[in-house]
């Protein structure tokens, strides 16, 4: 494989340059943006009874993110093909790890996301408008086909619902950020409030998972590198812009949480972000605050959906998947069987399971390993690409990468090593599984060959 056959299958692609710059934005901060700052809060605390540590590790890993951003951009610059972190790994180490980052995508970690964050959506729902609980599977199925036909129609149908809920997201933690410093009552004293426990090497660990997998998603960009317009100019614009706007929103939103509520309150609340506006609004803040959840959580779940099925499609485009995944819509140019697969499996998930925390889990730490690998590959790509045309280099190269990996890496063995102390090796577990891909791959190419 070469840089020019790379090149080539971008320019005879059938997807639609429709991406721009604000709708790039969208994609960065609404498929980030999900849950987990509403959620992750109280956990942190239980693991972590200083505030400060807690603000640290949100301002560390956003700033290590933004590390990661700055890389991704030279590599999505170099290359701007559909399917993004999977075309670089494949660029920089060949076949057989692409073909077992793809297949992690397309059969598990895609559709353990989507059915997960519908799942949650449908919980949140049905609590919110007073519903029967076990009609949630029902809802959650629901959102999911909805969210599929949206994205199969069209690109453009799926740009307007991500921009919409990354707005009204956005919208929502902003103004809780400056309704509570503006008619809120707290005391920044509270940030010096220790509680227990003792921050442990274990607890420290686990609010490293938390805030590692709060952070995820902004990857998902360069996934839809090859339907942005002018990616070589807008996309290293496009990634800081959205990394620091989440960095704003985390750290002013927990600084809120933090100015209201004491640490041992925090750990005591579930939705830490519900009790805050209930304090400072009355249960109009509540209802309000809730309905943003839903807006975040809905977001993220067609991000999911419009940009990471772009995966399975590159993977089936480079022949290592079933062709039929390649399949473009003539209508709508969209990879209408690669969505319509995706969501066919979240439903599927939806009905068979219900702990989708658990099967995130076995492979969070993956996609962080391989995105830390798709981030080294700029290293590769200086020198096996050295004459190609870089429209951006790496700020602050070769320490900026150097920073995410390294980073990134510790972060993976730090949350193994404590799993496996504690006796829980879903980390473990999904590296084997994923060891397991490299066989299954000589199998793939052989009987391709055959």
């Amino acid at each position: 494989m070469s840089p020019r056959d790379i090149q080539v299958a971008d320019s005879s692609s059938p997807l639609h340059r429709a991406i721009g710059f604000w709708s790039g934005v969208g994609i960065v901060v609404g498929t980030t943006i999900g849950s987990g700052i509403f959620r992750v809060p109280a956990d942190l605390a239980r693991y972590i009874g200083d505030p400060r540590i807690i603000l640290s590790l949100w301002v560390g890993f956003g700033l290590v993110s933004l590390c990661g951003a700055l890389t991704l951009a030279e590599l999505a610059c170099l290359l701007p093909r559909t399917g993004g972190v999977y075309v670089y790994l494949r660029a920089a180490y060949g076949d057989a790890a692409a073909f077992v980052f793809g297949w992690l995508y397309l059969l598990i970690t895609v559709p353990s996301a989507m059915g997960a964050l519908a799942v949650f959506f449908a919980e949140m729902l049905a609590h919110v408008c007073g519903l029967d609980a076990a009609q949630a599977p029902g809802i959650a199925i629901a959102t999911i086909l909805v969210l599929m036909a949206a994205n199969i129609r069209g690109i453009q149908p799926g740009l307007f619902i991500q921009n919409t809920f990354a707005l009204a997201k956005v919208g929502v933690l902003a103004a809780l950020i400056v309704t509570v410093f503006t008619l809120g009552h707290g005391d920044f004293g509270h940030l010096t409030t220790v509680a227990s426990p003792a921050p442990t090497l274990a607890g420290l660990a686990a609010a490293v998972y938390l805030v590692m997998w709060s952070n995820s998603g902004w990857q998902s960009l360069s996934m839809v590198a090859g339907e942005m317009a002018h990616p070589t100019r807008r996309m290293t614009r496009t990634l800081v812009t959205g990394i620091l706007t989440i960095i704003s929103l985390y750290v002013g939103a927990n600084l809120a949480y933090c100015y209201v509520l004491p640490v041992e309150a925090i750990q005591a609340e579930p939705l830490v972000a519900s009790k805050v506006m209930t304090l400072t609004l009355g249960q109009s803040g509540r209802m309000a605050i809730e309905f943003g959840v839903l807006a975040s959580v809905f977001g993220a779940l067609n991000g999911v959906m419009l940009a990471r099925s772009r995966v399975a499609y590159a993977l089936a485009c480079d022949g290592l998947s079933f062709a039929i995944f390649a399949r473009c819509h003539s209508r709508w140019a969209t990879p209408h069987v690669a969505i319509a697969a995706q969501g066919a499996m979240a439903t599927l998930l939806v009905l068979m399971l219900r702990q989708f925390t658990a099967l995130t889990r076995y492979f969070a730490t993956v996609e962080y390993l391989a995105l830390a690998f798709a981030i080294a590959a700029v290293f590769i790509l200086r020198r096996t690409m050295a004459d190609a045309p870089r429209p951006y280099r790496t700020f602050g190269y070769p320490w900026v990468p150097l920073v995410f990996v390294t980073a990134a890496i510790a972060g993976v063995v730090a949350i193994t090593v404590s799993a496996v102390l504690e006796g829980a090796f879903a980390p473990l577990i999904g590296l084997g599984i994923t060891a397991l891909g490299f066989p299954i791959y000589l199998l793939w190419r052989g009987s391709r060959i055959s």
